[in-house]
């Protein structure tokens, strides 16, 4: 009887309502596997390579990482402007946009790829990475076949995209789990045929996700998505003002809360010192537990919002926001029951190395309650693209944080709890707006800014 009342509320109801509830489930799945290789990984990694040559890398794939946002928000603006073109039946419409979506990125990331070919043998890597200068020659070869493969990686995810268009976010998420297995046998047939190479590590990781991507987008666009495949005669750049537009202010967003949480870290350490940037880590990375899971839920329903939205189906937006609500609620009884318990359980995870005062848990907790609380509608404006608030509360988010950390800090006196302080005053003031916004658009009655 239980299992039956549980497959009746993972499988059961609207078709939209079980394909992402199944969709939840198996992206739980396939976050546990990438989990637990990340894990593997890591150890195993270590043992091929020394502490310095690991570090070396990560501090490299760190650098390589911030190229990523030269697509200026290319991807989210096709995620929700294919799940509308698909909502309405447009098959033409959606394949300019898969087509455009492509030649845009590629020449974006082909240029940034020619340009670091040019520029890199005149740039001292050993230096950068401040590291010996008799590995200069392996990190110059090094960077130009990461960045190569980071170009390409970054063409290719595009995939992901659309398979999020179609409401398929679990295939989205099995890409990088894919890839992580692929690194992880490569490493350990590494371990057992060769010497600790930086070069060959580098190479795995770089060239595994794009193995994984090259299988997808062959797979998915020559076979299951092939009517909206990308072909050169659909390339419509007057139709790239869309994706750009939408996707800009996506963009904007995500270097707010980049700014936010980097801002975080640079002024503990500024201020107060390493050891506390470790505390707030930790605690950070203890209590946003909730947050992760919320977010995997959550993601689930961005393109499934779309669809309904443009279809006008108000009904199941409001129930399937209602359902959400109430999963939220349960996560924040958790961050209260888990706060309770912080002192011993970070204990028992770090064998009590690390100590975190009661006064970071309880600003900790604050923090994340007010993050889970507009979730649902967070989302559902994410989906349905009306962003346009959240572009200005993200530049309000940039502009605030730093003075606010420092009234906090510096004037206050309220040592490193007042960074966390200042992410709540930013973070409450937008949590409001996002569900007075969601209750507007779904009631009929917003207008203006609410409305874009």
């Amino acid at each position: 009887m239980y299992l039956a009342k549980i497959k009746g509320l993972f499988f059961g109801g609207h078709a939209r309502t079980t394909k992402a509830n199944k969709n939840v489930v198996y992206s739980f799945l396939i976050k546990g596997i990438s989990i637990g290789c990340q894990f593997a990984i890591v150890p195993l990694t270590l043992h091929y390579l020394d502490k310095e040559r690991y570090g070396i890398w990560l501090t490299m794939s760190s650098i390589v990482g911030w190229f990523s946002f030269f697509d200026i928000g290319i991807g989210n603006g096709l995620r929700n402007k294919l799940s509308e073109a698909l909502a309405k039946g447009d098959t033409q419409l959606a394949k300019i946009y898969v087509s455009t979506s492509y030649a845009c990125v590629a020449a974006i990331f082909i240029s940034l790829m020619i340009l670091f070919w040019v520029v890199s043998p005149f740039l001292n890597w050993a230096h950068i990475l401040n590291t010996s200068g008799g590995l200069a020659g392996e990190l110059r070869r090094m960077m130009l076949v990461v960045f190569t493969f980071f170009c390409i990686q970054f063409i290719l995810n595009l995939i992901g995209n659309i398979l999020y268009a179609h409401q398929e976010p679990a295939l989205s998420n099995l890409i990088n789990p894919l890839g992580n297995v692929l690194s992880l046998v490569i490493i350990y047939i590494l371990t057992l045929t060769t010497h600790g190479s930086l070069f060959w590590v580098s190479l795995v990781f770089s060239a595994s996700p794009v193995l994984i991507l090259l299988l997808f987008n062959g797979l998915f666009l020559g076979w299951k998505f092939r009517n909206i495949a990308p072909g050169f005669r659909y390339i419509q750049f007057k139709d790239s003002r869309d994706l750009f537009g939408l996707g800009l202010q996506f963009f904007i967003i995500q270097v707010a809360y980049i700014v936010m949480y980097s801002s975080a870290n640079i002024i503990i350490i500024r201020w107060f010192g390493p050891q506390n940037v470790t505390v707030y880590n930790i605690a950070y990375k203890y209590f946003t537990i909730a947050l992760m899971v919320n977010g995997i839920i959550t993601a689930t329903y961005w393109s499934a919002f779309t669809d309904a939205y443009v279809r006008g189906e108000f009904t199941w937006i409001r129930h399937t926001i209602h359902r959400m609500e109430k999963v939220t609620y349960l996560l924040m009884g958790m961050v209260l029951l888990s706060t309770l318990m912080a002192t011993k359980m970070i204990g028992l995870w770090l064998h009590n190395s690390v100590q975190v005062p009661l006064s970071m848990q309880i600003v900790m907790c604050v923090y994340t309650l007010i993050s889970l609380i507009a979730a649902p509608q967070h989302i559902f404006l994410n989906g349905t693209g009306k962003v346009r608030l959240q572009l200005y509360t993200a530049i309000y988010t940039i502009v605030m944080t730093i003075p606010l950390a420092w009234l906090f800090c510096k004037i206050l006196h309220l040592g490193p709890e007042g960074v966390i302080l200042a992410m709540i005053c930013t973070s409450l003031p937008v949590t409001i707006l996002y569900r007075v916004q969601y209750n507007k658009i779904i009631s009929g009655k917003a207008t203006g800014v609410w409305i874009q």
